[in-house]
């Protein structure tokens, strides 16, 4: 039986591209979460006010790869301690985010976050917040695997 994750790591066409990559994951799916659930479109978002952060769903087969393994790939692919930022897109829909489906995976997403704080991995204190997944507003589907259907496999900072 498969699960879901959804993280927020900046802009969502590279981040879904990380992930859809890795062994386990079935399914990815890009759109906005966390906000005015009547802002649902890629320009309501884009404007900053409606507190959605734009997110890659994912579901996952927990037999072939762990939620921590998902968490190290979510903190090895952006910088948790830029707030409202990455790169140069900057506002709240570009947080860093983890939106937790159970108790479980908040706790281990807390313990990950205390890890890495502990560890000083990181040049400065994490910022990523840690929330309740709630709906999931599937962005159109222009951004759905964008950078595939432009041959790259990565976004240019």
């Amino acid at each position: 039986m498969t699960q879901k994750a959804t993280f927020g790591a900046g802009c969502f066409w590279g981040v879904e591209e990380t992930f859809r990559r890795i062994d386990g994951v079935v399914a990815t799916s890009v759109g906005f979460m966390g906000g005015d659930d009547g802002a649902t479109s890629y320009e309501q978002v884009c404007s900053g006010r409606s507190g959605h952060a734009e997110v890659v769903d994912l579901e996952f087969d927990p037999d072939r790869v762990g939620y921590d393994q998902l968490l190290d790939v979510f903190f090895s692919h952006h910088d948790p301690t830029t707030l409202n930022r990455q790169g140069p897109d900057s506002g709240t829909q570009y947080r860093s985010a983890i939106f937790f489906h159970t108790p479980e995976q908040d706790a281990v997403a807390c313990a990950a976050i205390q890890r890495l704080s502990v560890a000083a991995r990181f040049p400065g204190p994490i910022v990523t917040t840690i929330e309740p997944a709630v709906e999931f507003h599937r962005a159109e589907e222009y951004h759905q695997r964008y950078l595939e259907k432009r041959g790259q496999s990565s976004c240019s900072i």
